[in-house]
């Protein structure tokens, strides 16, 4: 099989803590330094004591290019973590490195300059100006950076036709639909053009058809632009839609990281399990994760691309029942065959891990 490039980490999380209530880091009065090695005890015992861990020893990392989406229910952790990569909330314990930098030993200037220029942040409330257009909301954090007016009318007229809103460049938030507003959030954290993008839950409080219509914008965006981004949600069928990999959290802790396939077909433990029950494997598992190893690629054979879903996959195997070649990036990595399907479909066999994406918890 032809061996993927190792991928460059964007943001990383090492052992991150948020504990809320007193004397927050007495409980790393370790020799060492660190915590105790049984996280869930030393979770109970926080809470014994009345304090809150919102996020208990998290790591994980974010690459370049990289939708990574974290999940889990009301309480889990989730949006406390977006919170700590950004310092909208201080960490009480741990490392987060932007580009292999600590960012929790910058001070509140280089905290602001990075804000400004490297992080864009989209979150469920609009947050829009609403005695601003459309246009002056976007170009807002423009203006912040100092840039020239005509700078920021290019750069504002820029992410407008990206985001869909030509025609509408003078309306006030009061005159927008819902979506409307949405897409006005996006275009101005756009605008800033950051190199890595945080969204904690931005679709949530739209109706579902519309819903639906901002994750294809979002991911037709995403497909132009190529961010790192960190995208919160508790729905794990819009997590399925739009994720490279996942982390379920749960009790400020992580259960579980991997591809949506691999969270499907190898759960950590119930919990996840839960979340991803109703989810039929077809739509999940994709052609490089259902490869024959006992076949070979032949001449003159069809061929479908790596990231073809397995449902879509059945009707080039009801043609070609002695299977279909699939390609990576143009090159032939294995073959699919009608045997190898079944076998992922019926027996839940392990999913052949991305190596690329795959990342392990802790």
């Amino acid at each position: 099989m032809t061996q993927k490039s190792e991928a460059t980490v964007k943001i990383a999380c090492r052992n991150v803590w948020k504990i809320y209530g007193n004397t927050p880091n007495s409980y790393f009065d370790h020799p060492t330094g660190s915590a105790s090695d049984n996280i869930p005890e030393l979770v109970d015992k926080i809470r014994q004591n009345g304090a809150i861990p919102a996020a208990a020893d998290v790591s994980f990392d974010v690459n370049e290019g990289e939708i990574f989406v974290i999940m889990g229910l009301s309480g889990s952790g989730k949006s406390t973590m977006v919170r700590c990569l950004s310092r909208l909330v201080e960490p009480t314990r741990g490392e987060i490195l932007l580009d292999g930098e600590d960012l929790l030993k910058k001070n509140k200037s280089e905290l602001i300059d990075i804000r400004r220029h490297k992080m864009g942040m989209v979150f469920q409330s609009f947050g829009l100006l609403p005695h601003l257009s459309v246009a002056e909301n976007i170009s807002f954090p423009l203006s912040l950076q100092g840039l020239s007016a005509k700078e920021q009318h290019e750069k504002t007229a820029r992410v407008i036709e990206l985001v869909g809103l030509e025609g509408r460049e003078k309306s006030f938030p009061r005159q927008l639909s819902g979506g409307q507003q949405q897409r006005v959030g996006i275009a101005r954290s756009l605008a800033v053009e950051p190199e890595l993008w945080f969204l904690d839950e931005p679709f949530s409080a739209l109706d579902p058809l519309i819903r639906r219509q901002m994750q294809d914008e979002f991911l037709r965006i995403q497909s132009t632009l190529k961010k790192s981004i960190v995208f919160i949600t508790h729905d794990f069928l819009e997590a399925l839609r739009i994720a490279d990999r996942m982390m379920i959290m749960r009790d400020g802790m992580v259960v579980q990281i991997g591809t949506p396939a691999e969270l499907i077909i190898n759960p950590a433990d119930d919990y996840v399990a839960e979340f991803t029950s109703d989810v039929p494997l077809a739509r999940v598992l994709l052609a490089r994760d259902v490869i024959d190893d006992t076949a070979t690629v032949q001449a003159g054979m069809f061929e479908v691309q790596e990231t073809v879903c397995v449902e879509d996959l059945l009707c080039h195997l009801a043609i070609h029942r002695g299977g279909v070649a699939v390609a990576q990036n143009g090159n032939p990595i294995g073959v699919v065959t009608p045997t190898s399907v079944v076998c992922a479909l019926s027996k839940g066999s392990e999913v052949k891990p991305d190596t690329t994406r795959q990342q392990e918890a802790g």
